[in-house]
């Protein structure tokens, strides 16, 4: 296998040493726009919220049930955070961020242009960052020309999220509580139509059937032995039209129990969804608030220029190498 001088490393040295004129030229012209490039560039300021993602139970089970399997003042796991995440990232948040601070003007993009709304989510994308940390804490980070407007933002993005959050919980924690009110109501309207049902019965003398027939026939033997036919007679018809009545009330008085039971529980669970529908809970932990920076975080205008040289050059090389190559090529 032939090998070629012009890749041999010596020869590559040589080559470098030959040329190093023209390097310099473009080492220096390299440095020189990309220095005006970077002086050109717009100062952009950092600022962080550091927050813990917090498990979202039933604030209403912590009140309402003896035993309780949670504990609200508990940090969240992995998936709670990535909960939040999603939350943090979702287009209600970016909406609000973006009308609120009314980004189409702050970054300069004119609403009808064809593409407008892409290039604001693109915009909006590049300068502002949620990100799960090696820790399981969340950092939201945003960027921005100016430093205080950088972190409010953050500090409303963070804000945000326990709206958002409560509002999804609050909605669905809502529409529960609307069938258990359903549910509710309808278990008391059959309690006051059995109640109403046994007033009746009350009414024609009707008590507790098992205790009333124990002291009439009772009373019914005392009449018979005593030879008080006509008494006898008026404790018979008296039990007679107790009798008539019997199952219907054993039946009222045994379904009425069971209501009441249902009722109970009915009115625990209406309270516990009532108190969820009504409770906003925070969804975070603020660990750290985000504060205006003092010192920018881009551009870092020494590696733009470092490295905007050392590409010239590179590529420099690359073609006076292809240059020289040719120049044999053709001699040959």
């Amino acid at each position: 296998m032939t090998n070629d001088p012009a890749l041999d490393s010596s020869h590559l040295l040589h080559f470098i040493y030959r040329k190093r004129k023209a390097f310099v030229v473009l080492g220096l012209a390299s440095a020189i726009l990309s220095s005006i490039v970077a002086l050109l560039m717009e100062e952009q300021f950092r600022s962080s919220v550091i927050l813990f993602a917090t498990p979202q139970h039933s604030i209403g089970e912590q009140f309402y049930e003896e035993v309780k399997r949670n504990d609200l003042l508990e940090y969240g796991e992995t998936e709670d955070a990535e909960r939040l995440l999603q939350i943090l990232n979702s287009d209600r948040i970016r909406s609000r961020i973006i009308e609120k601070y009314d980004l189409w003007q702050h970054y300069d993009i004119d609403r009808s242009a064809p593409g407008a709304r892409t290039l604001l989510m693109q915009e909006y994308s590049s300068n502002v960052d949620a990100n799960l940390t090696r820790y399981g804490s969340i950092e939201v980070s945003v960027l921005d020309t100016d430093p205080q407007v950088a972190a409010d933002m953050a500090n409303d993005i963070a804000f945000l999220a326990d709206s958002v959050s409560n509002n999804l919980r609050n909605d669905r924690a809502r529409a529960a509580l609307k069938y258990a009110a359903a549910s509710f109501q309808q278990v008391q309207d059959e309690i006051t139509e059995m109640e109403g049902k046994i007033s009746v019965l009350h009414s024609k003398g009707l008590y507790e059937f098992e205790t009333q027939i124990g002291g009439l026939n009772e009373q019914y033997a005392t009449a018979m032995a005593e030879g008080n036919y006509r008494n006898a007679e008026l404790i018979k018809a008296q039990m007679a039209e107790i009798s008539k009545h019997a199952t219907e009330f054993s039946k009222l008085t045994s379904l009425i129990e069971a209501a009441y039971d249902r009722e109970a529980v009915l009115k625990k669970r209406y309270e516990l969804m009532k108190l969820d529908a009504e409770t906003q809970l925070a969804s975070a932990f603020v660990v750290d608030y985000a504060a205006p920076a003092d010192k920018k975080a881009k551009p870092i205008r020494w590696l733009i220029v470092v490295v905007s040289v050392v590409a010239t050059c590179a590529f420099g090389l690359l073609g006076l190498l292809a240059a020289e190559n040719i120049q044999r090529a053709n001699a040959a």
